[in-house]
């Protein structure tokens, strides 16, 4: 109306809202119904390191930035929160919290997916009694069947990346959650599924196929949370969420928070929805993104069995009757590495870098693991350290640089080679993704 009384053409109703909330920014931005960005806000999510090897996100920070952005967003694009008719949430994966199912307050900060504090419970799971008769017992189904199902199960086994034994740990090291499992009155979920929560302010509860599928707890064959694998990290059943196709109308926005009640339409793991947004539609279809760390997927189609220890099967998403499966392999640590060698006062913006590398032949030797979290496929050792190696005295800042940078590359080629190795499916294009969200495509060769 005050549009109308100003002389001003009113905007059309019908404006979503795309959120995207990452290990290191959130981002929203405001899509018209020709998909034209109308405007954006962005905030830098701040990772909390309590003690050596533990990555930490304060939930009530989150939620305040989150809120934040969506308002600076809408405010930027120049329209009225009665104006959006939906928003969709994709969110860094497998980083979780734990909260009281009556109250809704969280028992502790977010523990991310870079959190190495469960390593020697992975190690001790890994190494155990009853995951090698589970190893021994699939491969002799698979032997009589020749199902995938029991051949990836033969292989299967657990990482820090994933949420279970970080869960597990949680549960063995905090009495109140342990007694809030006990009463049934323990609610666990991964980002998404917490910001459903504190959106719909405890009325919706639930994640999507794509976010589930990273949590280590989940069976790609079925469909559903597994029960084995619950039972091998010895985390109840009862403290896990529904799961709900990706496109869902998963519940309203409680209008206190924005004046209005908006349709949340659709959850999804940050890997899955820069597929989608990329186009990566058909089996062959890779994609690697460059963000806090290096992404490999490639869509495997309809069903999730192949044959590789390198890479692990997910959901991309699941939308009505469609359901389209993913191989995934990555490295934990490539913006990470370039934040440390900020910190470190190497050059003081990431811009330099370029430059500084280039101004050099070669790395006159140097060589740099980019580990801080452990090294990834094709080793899957949490174990290894962040180094660098040939370090002399003529090793100047330029040469620490090149070797950072190079130490990229190399763990790219290294993921794509151990997908070329190891997924029996042809590569048909490959799109680049980095850290700001631009995109290349190549054509396999």
């Amino acid at each position: 109306m005050s549009e109308l009384r100003n002389g001003l053409e009113p905007k059309p109703v019908g404006f979503v809202l795309g959120l995207d909330v990452g290990s290191s920014v959130i981002r929203c931005h405001v899509y018209d119904r020709t998909a034209r960005v109308c405007g954006s806000s962005a905030q830098k999510v701040e990772n909390i390191y309590p003690q050596a090897g533990w990555v930490e996100i304060d939930p009530d920070v989150l939620w305040t930035q989150f809120v934040t952005v969506i308002k600076d967003a809408v405010k930027a694009a120049g329209i009225q929160m009665s104006q959006v008719i939906g928003l969709g949430i994709s969110t860094q994966r497998a980083t979780f919290i734990t909260w009281n199912r009556k109250t809704g307050k969280h028992f502790h900060n977010f523990i991310s997916w870079q959190d190495q504090r469960g390593i020697e419970l992975v190690k001790s799971c890994n190494n155990s009694l009853m995951m090698k008769l589970f190893h021994s017992s699939c491969r002799l189904v698979y032997f009589f069947t020749r199902s995938k199902r029991f051949l990836f199960g033969s292989r299967f086994t657990f990482t820090t990346q994933q949420a279970s034994l970080r869960l597990a740990w949680i549960l063995q090291n905090m009495p109140e959650v342990q007694k809030a499992v006990e009463e049934e009155n323990c609610c666990f979920g991964t980002v998404d599924t917490w910001l459903l929560h504190k959106l719909t302010k405890g009325s919706a509860y639930a994640t999507d196929f794509s976010n589930a599928s990273a949590t280590g707890l989940f069976d790609t064959y079925k469909m559903c949370w597994s029960g084995f694998l619950t039972f091998l990290a010895s985390i109840p059943l009862s403290v896990l969420p529904p799961i709900k196709d990706t496109s869902h109308h998963f519940g309203s926005v409680d209008e206190e928070i924005f004046g209005v009640p908006i349709p949340v339409v659709a959850l999804v793991g940050d890997q899955q929805s820069a597929m989608f947004g990329e186009c990566c539609f058909q089996p062959g279809d890779v994609k690697l993104t460059m963000g806090t760390g290096t992404f490999l997927d490639i869509n495997i189609g309809s069903c999730a069995s192949f044959n590789s220890s390198g890479f692990y099967p997910l959901i991309g998403w699941k939308i009505g009757q469609e359901v389209v499966c993913l191989a995934e392999s990555n490295a934990g640590d490539t913006g990470t590495a370039i934040q440390w060698a900020q910190q470190l006062d190497l050059f003081t913006d990431a811009s330099e870098t370029e430059k500084m590398a280039a101004s050099l032949e070669d790395s006159e030797g140097v060589y740099f693991v980019p580990s801080f979290s452990g090294l990834q496929a094709p080793l899957n050792d949490p174990c290894t350290c962040a180094s660098f190696m040939g370090l002399k005295p003529s090793t100047s800042k330029a040469h620490l640089v090149r070797a950072i940078l190079e130490s990229i590359a190399f763990r790219n080629k290294q993921l794509y080679e151990t997908m070329q190795k190891e997924i029996h499916i042809p590569v048909t294009k490959v799109r680049l993704l980095e850290g700001q969200g631009r995109a290349k495509e190549t054509e396999a060769k």
